[in-house]
Protein backbone atom coordinates (compact mmCIF):
# COMPACT_ATOMS: atom_id res chain seq x y z
CA UNK A 1 0.00 0.00 0.00
CA UNK A 2 2.56 2.31 0.59
CA UNK A 3 4.97 1.85 -2.35
CA UNK A 4 1.38 2.33 -4.14
CA UNK A 5 1.19 5.81 -2.58
CA UNK A 6 4.49 6.67 -3.12
CA UNK A 7 3.49 5.30 -7.33
CA UNK A 8 0.67 7.70 -6.82
CA UNK A 9 3.05 10.35 -6.23
CA UNK A 10 5.78 10.25 -8.79
CA UNK A 11 3.28 11.70 -11.47
CA UNK A 12 2.51 15.29 -9.68
CA UNK A 13 6.61 15.32 -8.52
CA UNK A 14 7.09 15.69 -12.76
CA UNK A 15 4.11 17.99 -13.55
CA UNK A 16 5.70 20.70 -10.90
CA UNK A 17 8.22 21.09 -14.07
CA UNK A 18 6.06 22.91 -16.20
CA UNK A 19 3.04 24.17 -17.18
CA UNK A 20 1.62 25.34 -20.09
CA UNK A 21 -1.24 27.40 -18.48
CA UNK A 22 -2.11 27.86 -14.73
CA UNK A 23 -5.71 27.95 -15.52
CA UNK A 24 -5.93 24.25 -16.21
CA UNK A 25 -5.83 21.96 -13.21
CA UNK A 26 -4.89 18.52 -15.16
CA UNK A 27 -3.08 17.26 -18.14
CA UNK A 28 -2.48 13.52 -19.19
CA UNK A 29 0.49 12.49 -21.48
CA UNK A 30 -0.52 10.48 -25.05
CA UNK A 31 2.72 9.02 -26.56
CA UNK A 32 2.61 8.62 -30.43
CA UNK A 33 4.62 5.29 -30.20
CA UNK A 34 5.74 4.54 -34.02
CA UNK A 35 8.02 2.00 -32.78
CA UNK A 36 8.22 -1.47 -33.30
CA UNK A 37 6.60 -2.10 -30.34
CA UNK A 38 3.87 0.46 -31.06
CA UNK A 39 2.49 1.46 -34.60
CA UNK A 40 5.40 -0.01 -36.51
CA UNK A 41 5.32 2.93 -38.52
CA UNK A 42 8.73 2.61 -40.55
CA UNK A 43 8.09 5.54 -42.96
CA UNK A 44 7.76 9.62 -41.52
CA UNK A 45 4.07 10.33 -42.31
CA UNK A 46 4.28 14.23 -42.03
CA UNK A 47 1.05 16.01 -40.79
CA UNK A 48 -1.66 13.52 -39.89
CA UNK A 49 -5.21 14.12 -37.79
CA UNK A 50 -4.92 11.55 -35.28
CA UNK A 51 -8.17 10.34 -33.32
CA UNK A 52 -7.71 10.26 -29.47
CA UNK A 53 -10.05 8.23 -28.38
CA UNK A 54 -10.92 8.29 -24.47
CA UNK A 55 -12.67 5.89 -22.40
CA UNK A 56 -12.76 4.79 -18.65
CA UNK A 57 -9.72 2.52 -19.12
CA UNK A 58 -7.39 5.72 -20.12
CA UNK A 59 -9.00 8.48 -19.04
CA UNK A 60 -11.22 9.67 -15.56
CA UNK A 61 -13.22 12.02 -17.17
CA UNK A 62 -13.29 13.85 -13.29
CA UNK A 63 -12.77 17.12 -13.85
CA UNK A 64 -13.27 17.80 -16.96
CA UNK A 65 -16.41 19.97 -18.42
CA UNK A 66 -19.51 17.95 -19.70
CA UNK A 67 -19.04 19.27 -23.41
CA UNK A 68 -15.52 19.05 -23.05
CA UNK A 69 -15.22 22.66 -23.74
CA UNK A 70 -12.02 22.95 -21.26
CA UNK A 71 -10.16 20.20 -23.25
CA UNK A 72 -6.56 21.39 -24.85
CA UNK A 73 -4.17 19.75 -26.62
CA UNK A 74 -0.35 21.02 -26.41
CA UNK A 75 2.49 19.63 -28.46
CA UNK A 76 5.76 17.73 -26.73
CA UNK A 77 7.81 21.36 -26.29
CA UNK A 78 4.40 22.12 -24.00
CA UNK A 79 3.95 25.42 -25.51
CA UNK A 80 2.73 25.04 -28.48
CA UNK A 81 -1.13 24.62 -28.88
CA UNK A 82 -2.51 21.83 -31.07
CA UNK A 83 -5.68 22.24 -33.29
CA UNK A 84 -8.52 19.72 -32.54
CA UNK A 85 -11.91 18.93 -33.22
CA UNK A 86 -14.52 17.16 -30.89
CA UNK A 87 -16.68 13.99 -32.61
CA UNK A 88 -18.10 13.65 -29.39
CA UNK A 89 -17.55 13.64 -26.29
CA UNK A 90 -19.75 12.05 -23.12
CA UNK A 91 -18.52 12.35 -19.32
CA UNK A 92 -21.39 10.73 -18.06
CA UNK A 93 -20.59 7.34 -20.48
CA UNK A 94 -17.23 8.14 -20.43
CA UNK A 95 -16.53 8.03 -23.54
CA UNK A 96 -14.55 10.79 -25.80
CA UNK A 97 -13.74 11.17 -29.38
CA UNK A 98 -10.87 13.85 -30.75
CA UNK A 99 -9.56 14.52 -33.85
CA UNK A 100 -6.07 16.12 -32.93
CA UNK A 101 -3.75 17.60 -35.77
CA UNK A 102 -0.21 15.93 -35.56
CA UNK A 103 1.58 18.61 -37.82
CA UNK A 104 4.72 15.71 -37.88
CA UNK A 105 4.71 11.97 -37.21
CA UNK A 106 7.75 10.75 -37.10
CA UNK A 107 8.98 7.22 -37.93
CA UNK A 108 10.50 4.24 -35.36
CA UNK A 109 10.48 6.71 -32.55
CA UNK A 110 8.16 7.87 -29.69
CA UNK A 111 6.91 11.44 -29.42
CA UNK A 112 4.48 12.71 -26.84
CA UNK A 113 1.81 15.44 -26.41
CA UNK A 114 -0.19 16.70 -23.75
CA UNK A 115 -4.16 17.22 -22.92
CA UNK A 116 -4.90 19.92 -20.79
CA UNK A 117 -8.03 20.58 -19.00
CA UNK A 118 -9.61 21.41 -15.99
CA UNK A 119 -11.04 24.55 -16.13
CA UNK A 120 -14.41 25.73 -15.50
CA UNK A 121 -14.23 29.25 -17.15
CA UNK A 122 -12.71 27.90 -20.53
CA UNK A 123 -14.85 28.08 -23.49
CA UNK A 124 -14.37 25.73 -26.30
CA UNK A 125 -11.60 26.38 -28.65
CA UNK A 126 -11.77 23.56 -31.69
CA UNK A 127 -10.37 25.07 -34.64
CA UNK A 128 -12.52 22.51 -36.91
CA UNK A 129 -11.80 23.59 -40.28
CA UNK A 130 -8.11 23.43 -39.43
CA UNK A 131 -7.47 20.03 -37.89
CA UNK A 132 -7.53 18.39 -41.92
CA UNK A 133 -5.01 20.24 -43.86
CA UNK A 134 -6.46 21.90 -47.26
CA UNK A 135 -5.92 18.74 -49.43
CA UNK A 136 -8.97 17.06 -48.01
CA UNK A 137 -12.12 18.07 -49.70
CA UNK A 138 -14.43 16.86 -47.73
CA UNK A 139 -14.22 14.41 -44.41
CA UNK A 140 -17.61 13.17 -42.92
CA UNK A 141 -17.86 11.53 -39.15
CA UNK A 142 -21.84 10.98 -39.09
CA UNK A 143 -21.93 12.87 -35.49
CA UNK A 144 -24.73 15.21 -37.17
CA UNK A 145 -28.25 15.82 -35.30
CA UNK A 146 -31.40 13.67 -36.61
CA UNK A 147 -32.44 14.36 -39.70
CA UNK A 148 -29.51 16.40 -40.83
CA UNK A 149 -26.95 15.54 -43.82
CA UNK A 150 -23.74 14.30 -43.50
CA UNK A 151 -21.95 17.51 -42.41
CA UNK A 152 -18.08 18.15 -44.06
CA UNK A 153 -15.55 18.73 -41.01
CA UNK A 154 -13.46 20.35 -43.40
CA UNK A 155 -13.46 23.92 -43.86
CA UNK A 156 -14.72 23.68 -47.13
CA UNK A 157 -18.18 22.91 -45.74
CA UNK A 158 -19.15 19.96 -48.26
CA UNK A 159 -22.19 18.66 -46.68
CA UNK A 160 -23.81 15.84 -48.31
CA UNK A 161 -26.53 16.79 -50.72
CA UNK A 162 -30.24 15.84 -50.02
CA UNK A 163 -31.99 13.94 -47.72
CA UNK A 164 -29.96 12.91 -43.77
CA UNK A 165 -29.10 8.67 -43.74
CA UNK A 166 -30.09 7.18 -40.36
CA UNK A 167 -26.77 6.58 -38.07
CA UNK A 168 -25.94 3.90 -35.55
CA UNK A 169 -22.82 3.00 -33.80
CA UNK A 170 -19.84 3.11 -35.36
CA UNK A 171 -16.12 1.68 -35.11
CA UNK A 172 -15.22 5.33 -34.60
CA UNK A 173 -18.42 6.88 -33.04
CA UNK A 174 -21.44 7.06 -35.00
CA UNK A 175 -21.83 5.71 -38.90
CA UNK A 176 -24.43 6.03 -41.87
CA UNK A 177 -26.64 2.66 -42.45
CA UNK A 178 -27.31 2.74 -45.81
CA UNK A 179 -29.97 -0.13 -46.77
CA UNK A 180 -29.98 -0.12 -50.37
CA UNK A 181 -32.35 2.80 -51.41
CA UNK A 182 -30.95 5.60 -49.78
CA UNK A 183 -27.10 6.80 -50.25
CA UNK A 184 -25.12 10.19 -49.90
CA UNK A 185 -24.53 12.32 -52.37
CA UNK A 186 -21.21 14.60 -52.27
CA UNK A 187 -21.20 17.76 -54.21
CA UNK A 188 -19.70 18.64 -56.80
CA UNK A 189 -17.26 22.69 -57.20
CA UNK A 190 -13.65 23.56 -57.09
CA UNK A 191 -12.51 21.70 -54.06
CA UNK A 192 -13.64 18.52 -55.28
CA UNK A 193 -12.68 18.62 -58.78
CA UNK A 194 -9.97 16.34 -60.22
CA UNK A 195 -7.60 17.33 -63.43
CA UNK A 196 -7.25 14.65 -66.34
CA UNK A 197 -4.29 12.64 -64.87
CA UNK A 198 -4.44 14.08 -61.73
CA UNK A 199 -4.60 13.13 -58.35
CA UNK A 200 -7.20 11.86 -55.49
CA UNK A 201 -7.43 9.70 -52.31
CA UNK A 202 -11.10 8.20 -51.12
CA UNK A 203 -11.34 6.28 -48.39
CA UNK A 204 -13.96 5.10 -45.74
CA UNK A 205 -15.24 2.42 -43.06
CA UNK A 206 -17.68 -0.36 -44.80
CA UNK A 207 -18.86 -3.41 -42.41
CA UNK A 208 -21.38 -4.93 -44.97
CA UNK A 209 -24.39 -6.39 -43.63
CA UNK A 210 -24.56 -9.22 -44.59
CA UNK A 211 -21.66 -10.12 -46.88
CA UNK A 212 -23.19 -9.01 -50.69
CA UNK A 213 -23.65 -11.67 -53.04
CA UNK A 214 -22.72 -9.80 -56.59
CA UNK A 215 -21.19 -6.61 -57.32
CA UNK A 216 -22.15 -3.64 -54.96
CA UNK A 217 -20.66 -0.44 -55.03
CA UNK A 218 -19.21 1.83 -52.12
CA UNK A 219 -18.30 5.33 -53.90
CA UNK A 220 -19.16 5.87 -57.67
CA UNK A 221 -18.83 9.03 -59.67
CA UNK A 222 -19.14 9.37 -63.21
CA UNK A 223 -18.23 12.08 -65.83
CA UNK A 224 -19.71 11.97 -69.39
CA UNK A 225 -19.89 8.66 -70.37
CA UNK A 226 -16.57 7.89 -67.84
CA UNK A 227 -17.08 6.17 -64.57
CA UNK A 228 -15.01 5.53 -61.59
CA UNK A 229 -16.11 2.79 -59.06
CA UNK A 230 -14.75 1.37 -55.82
CA UNK A 231 -16.92 -1.75 -54.47
CA UNK A 232 -17.31 -5.54 -53.24
CA UNK A 233 -17.45 -8.33 -55.90
CA UNK A 234 -18.78 -10.91 -54.22
CA UNK A 235 -16.84 -9.59 -51.33
CA UNK A 236 -14.05 -9.03 -52.91
CA UNK A 237 -12.59 -4.93 -53.29
CA UNK A 238 -12.48 -3.61 -56.63
CA UNK A 239 -11.91 -0.28 -58.06
CA UNK A 240 -12.99 0.18 -61.43
CA UNK A 241 -12.18 3.16 -64.34
CA UNK A 242 -14.58 2.94 -67.23
CA UNK A 243 -14.31 -0.72 -68.14
CA UNK A 244 -11.05 -1.72 -66.69
CA UNK A 245 -10.85 -3.64 -62.98
CA UNK A 246 -8.33 -4.11 -60.58
CA UNK A 247 -7.68 -7.57 -60.14
CA UNK A 248 -9.36 -10.45 -57.41
CA UNK A 249 -7.91 -10.78 -54.30
CA UNK A 250 -8.91 -12.10 -50.91
CA UNK A 251 -12.67 -11.26 -49.65
CA UNK A 252 -12.98 -9.16 -46.40
CA UNK A 253 -14.47 -10.54 -42.94
CA UNK A 254 -18.22 -10.87 -42.88
CA UNK A 255 -19.15 -8.49 -40.47
CA UNK A 256 -15.77 -7.02 -39.37
CA UNK A 257 -15.34 -3.17 -40.15
CA UNK A 258 -12.55 -3.10 -43.03
CA UNK A 259 -10.38 -0.06 -43.61
CA UNK A 260 -11.17 0.43 -47.64
CA UNK A 261 -8.70 3.56 -50.10
CA UNK A 262 -8.17 4.49 -53.13
CA UNK A 263 -5.20 6.17 -53.91
CA UNK A 264 -4.49 7.79 -57.95
CA UNK A 265 -1.64 9.23 -58.89
CA UNK A 266 -0.39 9.96 -62.31
CA UNK A 267 -1.56 6.46 -64.47
CA UNK A 268 -1.77 4.03 -61.36
CA UNK A 269 -4.34 3.91 -59.18
CA UNK A 270 -4.02 1.97 -55.82
CA UNK A 271 -6.30 0.15 -53.95
CA UNK A 272 -5.70 -0.89 -49.91
CA UNK A 273 -7.75 -2.64 -47.67
CA UNK A 274 -6.81 -2.04 -44.16
CA UNK A 275 -3.89 0.17 -44.62
CA UNK A 276 -2.06 -2.61 -46.87
CA UNK A 277 -1.55 -2.28 -50.56
CA UNK A 278 -4.09 -4.62 -52.10
CA UNK A 279 -4.62 -4.09 -56.06
CA UNK A 280 -3.09 -1.76 -58.55
CA UNK A 281 -5.37 -0.59 -61.92
CA UNK A 282 -2.35 1.09 -64.77
CA UNK A 283 -4.80 3.63 -65.39
CA UNK A 284 -5.61 7.67 -65.02
CA UNK A 285 -8.50 9.48 -64.17
CA UNK A 286 -10.26 11.57 -65.97
CA UNK A 287 -11.52 14.84 -65.02
CA UNK A 288 -14.13 14.80 -62.81
CA UNK A 289 -16.02 17.75 -61.88
CA UNK A 290 -19.57 15.88 -61.16
CA UNK A 291 -21.34 14.67 -58.26
CA UNK A 292 -20.34 11.72 -56.21
CA UNK A 293 -22.36 9.00 -54.23
CA UNK A 294 -21.26 6.79 -51.48
CA UNK A 295 -23.02 4.05 -51.40
CA UNK A 296 -25.06 3.86 -54.29
CA UNK A 297 -25.13 4.16 -58.05
CA UNK A 298 -27.03 6.81 -60.42
CA UNK A 299 -26.21 3.99 -63.49
CA UNK A 300 -26.35 1.31 -61.44
CA UNK A 301 -28.13 -1.20 -64.20
CA UNK A 302 -25.93 0.39 -66.43
CA UNK A 303 -22.69 -0.37 -64.32
CA UNK A 304 -23.87 -3.58 -63.91
CA UNK A 305 -23.90 -3.11 -59.72
CA UNK A 306 -26.41 -2.72 -56.91
CA UNK A 307 -26.39 -0.35 -53.80
CA UNK A 308 -24.25 -1.32 -50.72
CA UNK A 309 -26.18 -2.37 -47.73
CA UNK A 310 -24.42 -2.05 -44.56
CA UNK A 311 -22.17 0.53 -42.41
CA UNK A 312 -20.03 2.98 -43.30
CA UNK A 313 -17.74 5.54 -41.47
CA UNK A 314 -15.46 7.70 -41.56
CA UNK A 315 -15.51 8.46 -45.15
CA UNK A 316 -12.69 10.80 -46.87
CA UNK A 317 -12.04 12.55 -50.07
CA UNK A 318 -8.62 13.92 -50.67
CA UNK A 319 -7.70 16.48 -53.92
CA UNK A 320 -4.30 14.84 -54.01
CA UNK A 321 -2.66 11.07 -53.75
CA UNK A 322 -1.97 10.23 -49.57
CA UNK A 323 1.00 8.47 -48.81
CA UNK A 324 0.58 4.75 -48.30
CA UNK A 325 2.36 5.92 -44.72
CA UNK A 326 -0.78 7.82 -44.03
CA UNK A 327 -3.16 5.27 -45.32
CA UNK A 328 -1.78 2.48 -43.33
CA UNK A 329 -1.68 5.26 -40.17
CA UNK A 330 -5.09 5.76 -40.83
CA UNK A 331 -5.98 2.16 -40.87
CA UNK A 332 -4.42 1.32 -37.75
CA UNK A 333 -5.44 4.47 -35.33
CA UNK A 334 -9.03 4.85 -36.26
CA UNK A 335 -9.53 0.95 -35.82
CA UNK A 336 -10.99 -0.51 -31.90
CA UNK A 337 -7.48 -1.49 -30.92
CA UNK A 338 -4.43 0.56 -31.91
CA UNK A 339 -0.60 0.23 -30.40
CA UNK A 340 0.04 3.90 -32.33
CA UNK A 341 -1.29 5.94 -28.80
CA UNK A 342 -0.56 5.60 -25.12
CA UNK A 343 -1.99 7.17 -22.61
CA UNK A 344 0.12 8.06 -19.22
CA UNK A 345 -1.60 8.98 -15.94
CA UNK A 346 -4.06 12.10 -15.35
CA UNK A 347 -1.85 14.40 -13.56
CA UNK A 348 -2.95 17.23 -11.54
CA UNK A 349 -1.09 21.03 -11.53
CA UNK A 350 -0.61 21.02 -7.53
CA UNK A 351 -0.53 18.45 -4.26
CA UNK A 352 -0.43 14.91 -5.27
CA UNK A 353 -2.09 14.43 -8.73
CA UNK A 354 -3.95 11.19 -9.82
CA UNK A 355 -1.24 8.92 -10.53
CA UNK A 356 -1.13 5.78 -11.03
CA UNK A 357 -2.55 4.66 -7.74
CA UNK A 358 -5.11 6.87 -8.48
CA UNK A 359 -6.93 5.08 -11.21
CA UNK A 360 -6.53 1.75 -9.78
CA UNK A 361 -8.67 3.69 -6.85
CA UNK A 362 -11.15 4.88 -8.98
CA UNK A 363 -11.49 1.54 -11.01
CA UNK A 364 -12.32 -0.67 -7.67
CA UNK A 365 -15.59 -1.83 -7.92
CA UNK A 366 -18.31 -2.53 -4.77
CA UNK A 367 -17.28 -6.11 -4.17
CA UNK A 368 -13.53 -5.48 -4.00
CA UNK A 369 -14.15 -2.32 -1.55
CA UNK A 370 -15.93 -4.63 0.71
CA UNK A 371 -13.20 -7.22 0.73
CA UNK A 372 -10.47 -4.49 1.49
CA UNK A 373 -12.78 -2.82 3.87
CA UNK A 374 -12.56 -6.55 5.81
CA UNK A 375 -9.18 -6.47 5.58
CA UNK A 376 -8.25 -3.01 6.73
CA UNK A 377 -10.09 -3.66 9.91
CA UNK A 378 -8.26 -7.20 9.74
CA UNK A 379 -5.29 -5.30 9.87
CA UNK A 380 -6.15 -2.85 12.04
CA UNK A 381 -7.39 -5.50 15.15
CA UNK A 382 -4.02 -7.47 14.04
CA UNK A 383 -1.91 -3.95 14.79
CA UNK A 384 -4.26 -3.47 18.42
CA UNK A 385 -3.21 -6.82 19.23
CA UNK A 386 0.23 -6.72 18.72
CA UNK A 387 0.88 -4.02 20.50
CA UNK A 388 -1.15 -5.33 23.47
CA UNK A 389 0.86 -8.34 23.62
CA UNK A 390 4.41 -6.51 23.05
CA UNK A 391 3.13 -4.31 25.92
CA UNK A 392 2.51 -7.43 28.06
CA UNK A 393 5.40 -9.78 27.42
CA UNK A 394 7.78 -6.61 27.67
CA UNK A 395 6.39 -6.05 31.38
CA UNK A 396 6.29 -9.78 31.71
CA UNK A 397 10.13 -9.92 31.09
CA UNK A 398 11.17 -6.92 33.12
CA UNK A 399 9.26 -7.75 36.29
CA UNK A 400 10.95 -11.54 36.05
CA UNK A 401 14.16 -9.64 35.60
CA UNK A 402 13.66 -7.43 38.84
CA UNK A 403 12.22 -10.86 40.63
CA UNK A 404 15.06 -13.17 40.03
CA UNK A 405 17.51 -10.19 41.37
CA UNK A 406 15.73 -10.46 44.26
CA UNK A 407 15.10 -13.82 44.55
CA UNK A 408 19.10 -14.75 44.75
CA UNK A 409 19.68 -11.65 47.63
CA UNK A 410 17.32 -14.19 49.40
CA UNK A 411 20.11 -16.90 49.51
CA UNK A 412 19.15 -20.04 50.76
CA UNK A 413 15.93 -18.85 52.54
CA UNK A 414 13.28 -19.61 49.46
CA UNK A 415 10.58 -18.71 51.16
CA UNK A 416 11.68 -15.59 52.90
CA UNK A 417 10.40 -13.11 49.71
CA UNK A 418 6.97 -14.70 50.50
CA UNK A 419 6.23 -13.08 53.69
CA UNK A 420 8.43 -9.66 52.83
CA UNK A 421 5.67 -6.64 51.95
CA UNK A 422 7.52 -4.70 49.66
CA UNK A 423 7.76 -7.98 47.29
CA UNK A 424 3.91 -6.65 45.72
CA UNK A 425 6.21 -4.44 43.23
CA UNK A 426 6.72 -7.96 41.33
CA UNK A 427 2.97 -8.20 40.83
CA UNK A 428 3.47 -8.01 36.89
CA UNK A 429 6.35 -10.57 36.72
CA UNK A 430 4.92 -14.19 36.31
CA UNK A 431 8.28 -15.69 37.89
CA UNK A 432 6.82 -14.29 41.22
CA UNK A 433 3.06 -15.14 40.78
CA UNK A 434 4.85 -18.93 40.75
CA UNK A 435 7.07 -18.27 43.52
CA UNK A 436 3.68 -17.55 45.46
CA UNK A 437 1.68 -19.82 44.85
CA UNK A 438 4.86 -22.49 45.54
CA UNK A 439 5.57 -20.40 49.00
CA UNK A 440 1.42 -20.60 49.73
CA UNK A 441 1.54 -24.54 49.53
CA UNK A 442 4.82 -24.76 51.78
CA UNK A 443 3.29 -22.84 54.32
CA UNK A 444 -0.15 -24.17 54.26
CA UNK A 445 1.75 -28.12 54.87
CA UNK A 446 3.47 -26.14 57.76
CA UNK A 447 0.71 -25.20 59.28
CA UNK A 448 -1.25 -28.02 58.85
CA UNK A 449 1.39 -30.99 59.77
CA UNK A 450 2.65 -28.95 62.65
CA UNK A 451 6.04 -29.43 61.78
CA UNK A 452 9.45 -28.52 59.61
CA UNK A 453 9.56 -31.69 57.48
CA UNK A 454 7.88 -31.87 53.74
CA UNK A 455 7.26 -35.49 52.74
CA UNK A 456 8.41 -36.17 49.42
CA UNK A 457 4.77 -36.51 48.17
CA UNK A 458 3.99 -32.97 49.25
CA UNK A 459 6.62 -31.56 47.19
CA UNK A 460 5.38 -33.15 44.20
CA UNK A 461 1.72 -31.96 44.72
CA UNK A 462 3.73 -28.45 44.79
CA UNK A 463 5.55 -28.95 41.88
CA UNK A 464 2.11 -30.10 40.07
CA UNK A 465 0.28 -26.43 41.74
CA UNK A 466 2.88 -24.80 39.70
CA UNK A 467 2.73 -26.62 36.70
CA UNK A 468 -0.81 -25.52 36.62
CA UNK A 469 -0.45 -22.22 37.20
CA UNK A 470 2.77 -22.23 34.81
CA UNK A 471 -0.07 -23.42 32.21
CA UNK A 472 -2.20 -20.46 33.24
CA UNK A 473 0.33 -18.49 32.53
CA UNK A 474 1.10 -19.83 29.35
CA UNK A 475 -2.64 -19.46 28.45
CA UNK A 476 -2.16 -15.60 29.29
CA UNK A 477 1.09 -14.96 27.32
CA UNK A 478 -0.90 -16.40 24.46
CA UNK A 479 -4.18 -15.04 24.66
CA UNK A 480 -4.97 -13.26 21.34
CA UNK A 481 -2.51 -15.03 19.34
CA UNK A 482 -5.04 -16.71 17.36
CA UNK A 483 -5.60 -12.79 15.58
CA UNK A 484 -3.06 -12.98 14.59
CA UNK A 485 -3.07 -16.65 12.47
CA UNK A 486 -5.90 -15.94 11.55
CA UNK A 487 -4.81 -12.27 9.67
CA UNK A 488 -1.25 -14.29 8.40
CA UNK A 489 -3.49 -17.29 6.96
CA UNK A 490 -7.12 -15.54 6.12
CA UNK A 491 -5.78 -12.30 4.86
CA UNK A 492 -4.17 -13.19 1.27
CA UNK A 493 -7.17 -15.73 0.64
CA UNK A 494 -9.45 -13.08 1.04
CA UNK A 495 -7.69 -10.59 -1.22
CA UNK A 496 -7.24 -13.91 -3.43
CA UNK A 497 -10.76 -13.78 -3.27
CA UNK A 498 -11.52 -10.18 -3.76
CA UNK A 499 -9.29 -10.20 -7.08
CA UNK A 500 -10.72 -13.43 -8.86
CA UNK A 501 -14.23 -11.66 -8.70
CA UNK A 502 -12.54 -8.48 -9.72
CA UNK A 503 -11.10 -9.48 -12.97
CA UNK A 504 -14.39 -11.69 -13.20
CA UNK A 505 -16.35 -8.70 -13.05
CA UNK A 506 -14.14 -6.57 -15.53
CA UNK A 507 -13.78 -9.31 -18.25
CA UNK A 508 -17.67 -9.53 -17.52
CA UNK A 509 -17.94 -5.67 -18.91
CA UNK A 510 -15.81 -6.13 -21.62
CA UNK A 511 -17.64 -8.70 -23.18
CA UNK A 512 -20.87 -6.96 -22.78
CA UNK A 513 -19.29 -3.48 -24.20
CA UNK A 514 -17.69 -5.30 -26.86
CA UNK A 515 -14.20 -3.66 -26.36
CA UNK A 516 -11.12 -5.42 -26.09
CA UNK A 517 -8.71 -2.65 -26.47
CA UNK A 518 -6.10 -2.89 -23.25
CA UNK A 519 -6.59 0.04 -22.00
CA UNK A 520 -9.80 -1.02 -20.89
CA UNK A 521 -8.58 -4.04 -19.45
CA UNK A 522 -5.66 -2.66 -17.85
CA UNK A 523 -7.53 -0.60 -14.67
CA UNK A 524 -9.87 -3.12 -13.84
CA UNK A 525 -6.99 -5.73 -13.33
CA UNK A 526 -4.91 -3.28 -11.71
CA UNK A 527 -7.80 -2.59 -9.19
CA UNK A 528 -8.62 -5.87 -8.79
CA UNK A 529 -4.95 -6.80 -7.75
CA UNK A 530 -5.29 -4.36 -5.46
CA UNK A 531 -7.35 -6.52 -2.72
CA UNK A 532 -4.78 -9.09 -3.38
CA UNK A 533 -1.98 -6.64 -2.47
CA UNK A 534 -4.86 -5.36 0.83
CA UNK A 535 -4.71 -9.14 1.66
CA UNK A 536 -0.65 -9.18 1.77
CA UNK A 537 -0.76 -6.13 3.59
CA UNK A 538 -2.49 -7.41 6.47
CA UNK A 539 -0.55 -10.83 6.58
CA UNK A 540 3.25 -9.67 6.04
CA UNK A 541 3.19 -7.38 9.18
CA UNK A 542 0.91 -10.13 11.56
CA UNK A 543 3.28 -12.51 10.18
CA UNK A 544 6.41 -10.32 11.52
CA UNK A 545 4.47 -9.47 14.91
CA UNK A 546 3.49 -12.89 14.79
CA UNK A 547 7.23 -14.90 14.98
CA UNK A 548 8.64 -12.14 17.32
CA UNK A 549 5.94 -12.73 19.92
CA UNK A 550 6.02 -16.37 19.67
CA UNK A 551 9.83 -16.04 20.44
CA UNK A 552 9.44 -13.86 23.18
CA UNK A 553 6.91 -16.31 25.12
CA UNK A 554 9.00 -19.33 24.40
CA UNK A 555 11.77 -16.98 26.40
CA UNK A 556 9.47 -16.31 29.22
CA UNK A 557 8.05 -19.56 29.49
CA UNK A 558 11.32 -21.52 29.74
CA UNK A 559 12.48 -19.25 32.13
CA UNK A 560 9.21 -20.59 34.40
CA UNK A 561 9.61 -23.62 33.64
CA UNK A 562 13.33 -23.48 35.03
CA UNK A 563 12.30 -21.39 37.90
CA UNK A 564 10.14 -24.20 38.82
CA UNK A 565 12.49 -26.75 38.65
CA UNK A 566 14.83 -24.75 40.63
CA UNK A 567 12.35 -23.66 43.36
CA UNK A 568 10.93 -27.31 43.59
CA UNK A 569 14.97 -28.88 43.50
CA UNK A 570 16.03 -26.52 46.04
CA UNK A 571 12.92 -27.40 48.75
CA UNK A 572 13.32 -30.88 48.01
CA UNK A 573 17.32 -30.49 49.37
CA UNK A 574 16.34 -28.69 51.88
CA UNK A 575 13.76 -30.23 53.55
CA UNK A 576 12.67 -28.07 56.14
CA UNK A 577 10.46 -25.01 55.86
CA UNK A 578 11.73 -22.00 57.35
CA UNK A 579 9.49 -21.16 60.79
CA UNK A 580 7.75 -17.77 60.47
CA UNK A 581 9.50 -16.88 63.54
CA UNK A 582 13.44 -17.40 61.75
CA UNK A 583 11.68 -15.45 59.06
CA UNK A 584 10.82 -12.02 61.16
CA UNK A 585 14.42 -12.61 62.66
Amino acid sequence: MTCLLILGGIPAAHAEGSWWNQDFAFRKAITLDTTAKGGNVATAVGRVPLLVRLHSGNFTFDGVSESGADVRFVAADDKTPLNYQIESFDPVLGVGLVWVDVPQLAADSQQQIWMYYGNPKAQGAEKTGAVFDADYAAVYHFEDAAGTPPHDATAYGNNAIGNAVPTVDGVIGKAARLDGTTFMTLPGGVSMNVAEGGSFTFSAWIKPDPMPAGRTVVYARHQGDRKLLVGLDNGVPFVQLDDATSAAGEPIKAGAWTHLAVVASGAAIQLYVDGRPYATLDAKLPALTSEATVGGDGNAQADGVVPFTGLVDEVRVSRVARPAALIAVDAQSQGAESKLLAYGADEKQAGIGFGYFGIIVKSVTVDAWVVIGILLAMAALSWVVMWQRASYVNRVSRANDDFLEAFRQQGRNILALSRDPTASRLSDSSLYRLYKVGAAEVWSRRDEDGHDHIASESIEAIRATMDATLVRENQSLAKSMVMLTIAISGGPFLGLLGTVVGVMITFAAIAAAGDVNVNAIAPGIAAALLATVAGLFVAIPALFGYNYLLIRNKNVTANMQVFVDEFVTRLAEQQRVVHPSAVAA
